[in-house]
């Protein structure tokens, strides 16, 4: 099977897959523009969903080079305090219940600017990043001192490593392998780099929740599937790894945290979130079938929301330059018309504009500068820790919208 066949399921090669949702023909949702780009064409592609009968997989029918998505990245998971916290979390919990140290050797794989494994060099662990953007692995090298190689994960990179002596206690994966198109290459090297005792933790977020929430928003090309943990079990144990345990994290809307590797022992945690899924359907396409008309009815309400606020002369801007706004923005038609800007707190994004909709990315500080009426909280999976920042605009008056899972406005 070619991974680029957009006809046959990424995991198990099935050619029946099922349509679900049809967000229409949008740009690539990282491809921020600089002002020269602005009159130039921007390419366009399908963004359907559909579900894989054989392996439970949910997943997108395009795929764009990764070359194309990763070779120059601008999403940088340091700016996130909440992923900080995260990260601090779980590798504290594996210095300590792993017994890591001097002799250790931890690799993080899509490792960005070494927000995760920062924590583990801080406490003597060795580590390795892997991480195809070149941008952003010279900035996990120069600023947190974290040895990174650039580039793609795959069975090739994990046989050279292997065969230079080099196998891990822990391989972090987190939020990589919905951006991977050849799964089962990805999963391989998994299962060649990890040392026989060792746990690979794979962080993805839950399509349970996605679809329950109505969180249209998270799917764009970069996303190429969307994971349940019955199609995460159909893929591992494919290669040889069993999910030992899983937990559920808040993290991008609603996550999944999964611990995999040869051991035979398990917690009672998969086998519960397993027939959780079950009982729901997840595994069959009826469980899906409604989300395409929840999308639609989002759509319609939010869209006259924002219209209903223009036409009382309110002022509109938005927060957060990610994909998932880009999705957003673009799915509704919201921009310049509605909008007067984005904020996002990344340097990075700054003085560029989001595609397909043109609209300028600020500082954060402009909100208090100019001081909009309401703000569309595109970035609603870090509701909390942005509201809290902007405390002082709110105290002004300002008030948020967020999107997801149904239009509210918060003061």
């Amino acid at each position: 099977m070619s991974v680029a066949d957009p006809m046959h399921c990424r995991s198990c090669a099935e050619n029946r897959l099922l349509p679900v949702l049809s967000l229409g023909n949008t740009p690539l949702a990282n491809s921020l523009l600089t002002e020269d780009q602005l009159g130039k064409p921007e390419p366009r592609y399908p963004l359907e969903l559909v579900f894989c009968p054989r392996c439970s997989l949910v997943q997108i029918t395009e795929t764009i080079s990764p070359e194309i998505l990763f070779g120059d990245y601008l999403y940088l998971s340091s700016f996130s305090d909440t992923m900080l916290a995260s990260a601090r979390e779980v590798s504290r919990r594996m210095i300590e219940g792993r017994g890591l140290g001097d002799g250790s050797l931890v690799v993080e794989v899509a490792s960005n600017d070494g927000y995760l494994l920062q924590y583990y060099r801080e406490a003597g662990v060795p580590v390795i990043g892997i991480e195809p953007a070149a941008n952003i692995a010279e900035i996990a090298r120069k600023e947190r001192g974290v040895p990174t190689l650039c580039e793609f994960f795959g069975e090739a990179v994990a046989h050279r490593l292997v065969s230079e002596g080099t196998r891990a206690d822990v391989i972090h994966a987190n939020n990589v392998l919905a951006h991977v198109a050849d799964l089962n290459g990805f999963v391989s090297g998994i299962a060649c780099l990890l040392k026989r005792d060792g746990v690979a933790i794979i962080e993805v977020p839950h399509v349970e929740v996605m679809v329950d929430r109505c969180e249209f928003d998270t799917i764009y090309h970069e996303h190429l599937c969307y994971f349940s943990l019955t199609a995460l079990r159909n893929l591992f144990e494919r290669h040889g790894l069993r999910i030992v345990d899983v937990e559920r994290l808040p993290l991008h809307g609603g996550s999944l945290r999964v611990f995999a590797g040869y051991g035979s022992r398990a917690s009672r945690a998969p086998t519960e979130v397993l027939d959780r899924e079950s009982r729901r359907g997840l595994d069959r396409v009826d469980f899906y079938q409604g989300f395409a008309q929840r999308v639609r009815d989002l759509k319609t309400s939010l869209s006259r929301l924002l219209i209903g606020l223009k036409h009382e002369k309110s002022r509109l801007a938005a927060y957060g330059a990610a994909a998932k706004g880009s999705t957003l923005l673009n799915f509704t038609g919201t921009g310049r018309e509605i909008l007067d800007f984005v904020v996002d707190r990344s340097p990075h994004k700054q003085g560029l504009y989001m595609p397909g909709v043109h609209l300028p990315i600020h500082s954060p500080d402009k909100l208090l500068e100019e001081q909009p009426d309401y703000v569309l909280l595109l970035t609603w999976n870090f509701a909390d820790e942005i509201m809290n920042q902007q405390a002082e605009y709110r105290r002004r008056g300002g008030q948020f919208i967020v999107p997801v899972p149904a239009p509210a406005i918060v003061g």
